[in-house]
């Protein structure tokens, strides 16, 4: 999957300039950020500055107007940018389908007897693309996001010098931040770990259900009543199942995000009763403990995605070892790794 895209010549000039070009796209858009941030920050004291005043006299309304046509200037460069690089990581991801498709048609004579052979070079490669667009996207946007805004949280996080129940902390919501996220990102691994297991177990039911309706539809003695009601059963069974294991995950998931909402004003109100932040400030604080703590929850949002790039990986992995093991190299790496997902499965 890697090496069919990343490593052959055909598509080396897609795969690895599109690598800089996406990052570089995700990082110009995490600095139009900070700049909104910070335009957040001038916006809302000046916002208190009026509303301090009778009347709002306290200030000119050209200023309100000026503040609100830099915000324009930005948010449509941030449009741009945002368009052009959806645009671009959808024909790279498309790319990295086309190489795999290309690499398992080349071997389909080797390939076609594998149960559920069609399924794995259409659908699988469609929806690993897809997934890496979306979780490789996020988490490059994180990562940046991260670099860009931590500073920026450990500045202001001068002002808070307290936090509740742990009296005095240096750069406390920084260290809240972190403590946050990582108490939320170990919570749900722990509960979610069954289900990359079960996602994969899905899918072998899934394609055995498919593969009978498919026979069916040439041979009249397949895909008879007894046998294709068995097989559904075991994808009802199936699907129960992981729906379970879902709703608990989904519970401890939403209740977590959102408690998460007021964790920075909860520790914000002794400094806001005290007076000794602006509503500038609190404006500036709340969004970058907000970017930095998503970007610290990498896992924790997209762990269904997860989930399921696991199922793929795992599938396309078995499907791929096929090959190794057609030309007897079984001590590779791909066939190595094909018998640790089996025994995960």
């Amino acid at each position: 999957m890697w090496r069919e895209f990343f490593w052959e010549r055909e598509w080396r000039a897609w795969a690895w300039p599109g690598v800089l070009v996406i990052v570089a796209g995700n990082w110009y858009q995490v600095q139009l950020d900070v700049q909104i941030n910070d335009w957040f920050g001038g916006f809302y004291d000046l916002i208190q500055k009026a509303l301090g005043k009778d009347g709002g006299a306290g200030i000119e309304e050209s200023e309100l107007y000026s503040f609100l046509w830099s915000f324009s200037r930005i948010a449509a460069i941030y449009i741009v940018v945002a368009v052009f690089l959806g645009f671009f990581t959808k024909h790279w991801t498309f790319r990295w389908r086309q190489a795999m498709n290309d690499h398992y048609l080349r071997h389909w004579q080797a390939l076609r007897h594998v149960e559920g052979a069609s399924q794995r070079v259409q659908e699988d490669t469609r929806r690993f693309a897809i997934m890496v667009e979306s979780i490789g996207a996020s988490f490059v946007n994180s990562l940046l996001t991260l670099i860009a805004f931590l500073p920026i949280l450990w500045e202001l996080s001068k002002s808070v010098k307290t936090l509740p129940f742990m009296g005095t902390v240096p750069h406390a919501m920084v260290v809240l931040t972190m403590l946050w996220a990582l108490f939320g990102t170990v919570l749900l691994a722990l509960i979610g770990i069954r289900l990359p297991g079960l996602e994969f177990q899905n899918q072998l039911v899934e394609a055995a259900f498919r593969k009978e309706l498919v026979y069916g539809e040439d041979k009249a003695d397949r895909a008879v009543p007894p046998l294709i009601d068995e097989l559904f059963q075991e994808v009802r069974q199936s699907y129960f199942r992981l729906f379970f294991n879902f709703g608990y995950f989904d519970v401890a998931k939403w209740s977590y995000l959102q408690f998460g909402v007021i964790v920075p004003y909860l520790v914000l109100t002794p400094s806001i009763a005290r007076g000794e932040i602006t509503l500038g400030m609190l404006q500036r604080i709340t969004n970058a403990f907000n970017s930095v703590e998503r970007s610290f929850q990498f896992l924790v949002r997209n762990w269904s995605m997860i989930v399921d790039l696991i199922s793929v990986y795992k599938r396309l992995v078995l499907f791929s070892a096929t090959l190794s093991e057609e030309d007897g190299s079984d001590s590779s790496s791909e066939t190595i790794r094909a018998s640790e997902l089996k025994s995960w499965g």
